[in-house]
């Protein structure tokens, strides 16, 4: 792929969002050695980090709280965690977060919910972990 202005930007956007390390390990597990989904990368390193996600009206922290609540509401647990940990490193606290989540019980349903509490409750405790490794 050609490394237009826009992919740059998404990339750069990517890992202010996720941490460094974070999308390193992603690269290795998920991306490196797989040619389709490095495909799938940069097209959303362009099309959702460098042109949705730089979009003005909205800042990167209320991004952040959409995502988690949309991928909460769908199910989406992989997106969930990805999006949690964007959630955290924006300034959302654990407690805020959480009480995002108990509060759409009441709307989308509690099992969606649930399994969402359980994801944010092991992202949290990750991100603390290597909060206190250094990492």
């Amino acid at each position: 792929m050609a490394e237009s202005e826009l992919y740059e930007k998404g990339i750069a956007l990517r890992s202010e969002l996720l941490g460094e390390d974070v999308v390193e390990r992603m690269n290795q597990s998920t991306y490196d050695d797989n040619p389709i989904m490095q495909e799938f990368r940069d097209l959303v390193a362009e099309t959702v980090f460098g042109s949705l996600w730089m979009r003005p009206g909205l800042d990167l922290k209320i991004r952040t709280l959409i995502c988690v609540v949309t991928d909460a509401t769908m199910g989406r647990d992989p997106e969930l965690r990805l999006h949690l940990r964007m959630a955290r490193r924006q300034g959302w606290t654990e407690k805020e977060l959480t009480e995002t989540l108990l509060h759409m019980s009441g709307y989308v349903g509690v099992p969606l919910i649930r399994e969402a509490v359980i994801s944010a409750s092991e992202v949290f405790k990750e991100m603390r972990e290597e909060e206190a490794a250094g990492v």
